[in-house]
């Protein structure tokens, strides 16, 4: 693809002009065959790469993603679990940018331009949020909201922030940050908590965006809310009691941060009128 992208207005977000760094989406997939039909047609044109992690898939998953998107790069998982299959998408992306997205149609493809404008315009890490205004959850039973508020008050007493959201998987980050995130422990839904406690913990530009979840188009959620719930604070615990992971230090602060954005920025230029 050329190396400047041009999107008039998606998602009520403008990137028109701007020369973008390189943008990965990774999918974790399990028997997702009928609902990438929705997803990955929502992906702006923009993005530069799309990774796909197959968990095994039984039906036609891969075949309808490459169908749909013949350049899509398709890798497996070393071990079962949401949180493996986005490690192994993480590895194997390439882009300067990496976005988190759902295969099944909960979370809106036409979302993503809000979560690149917010790195380019400063932050290391990006999440979304259901409770800020302008979002809205329709797939929450009354107990996983409250489940999800004792959690995110939890996370705000062991580490501080000011997280309005936690247990939700639309995140986008720099490549860069990884190395900062140990994430070997999280093979399940836990890893979007894990992702969240650490960017907090070592002291990264973190930014919400407000998120729209919807029901799953089709299938049945491989989320278990009881066991899931206790591996997520579970989670929260081990990271409260551990020390960072290795290359986390108190000094990395806000200095550290501000220079990789102003790196960042050199290759996030306006469009000049000789291109």
């Amino acid at each position: 693809m050329d190396s400047v992208k041009n999107e008039p207005d998606a998602g009520g977000v403008s990137l028109s002009g701007l020369a973008l760094p390189k943008i990965s989406v990774v999918i974790p997939t399990l028997n997702e065959e009928q609902n990438l039909s929705y997803t990955l047609p929502r992906i702006p044109a923009w993005v530069d790469e799309v990774v796909l992690v197959d968990g095994g898939s039984s039906d036609g998953t891969v075949a309808r993603a490459r169908a749909l998107v013949p350049d899509i790069v398709v890798v497996g998982q070393d071990r079962p679990g949401k949180g493996a299959a986005l490690r192994c998408g993480f590895t194997a992306a390439r882009g300067d940018i990496i976005v988190a997205l759902d295969a099944d149609g909960s979370t809106d493809p036409a979302e993503i331009p809000a979560f690149v404008g917010l790195l380019i315009a400063g932050a290391d890490f990006v999440k979304g949020s259901r409770f800020l205004q302008g979002g809205k959850t329709e797939d929450m039973e009354w107990y996983r909201f409250m489940g999800n508020w004792v959690l995110v008050k939890l996370v705000k007493l062991a580490f501080g922030g000011r997280f309005t959201d936690l247990c939700y998987g639309y995140n986008a980050f720099w490549r860069d940050i990884l190395p900062l995130l140990n994430l070997d422990r999280s093979d399940g839904f836990e890893i979007e908590t894990s992702m969240n406690v650490q960017a907090l913990r070592a002291g990264l530009r973190i930014a919400e965006v407000p998120s729209s979840e919807y029901l799953r188009r089709h299938g049945t959620s491989h989320l278990r809310t009881l066991p899931d719930g206790w591996r997520v604070f579970s989670t929260i615990v081990r990271l409260g009691m551990s020390k960072p992971a290795r290359g986390m230090t108190v000094a990395f602060d806000g200095r550290a941060s501000r220079a990789r954005s102003g790196e960042r920025r050199q290759r996030v230029r306006l469009t000049s009128s000789a291109m």
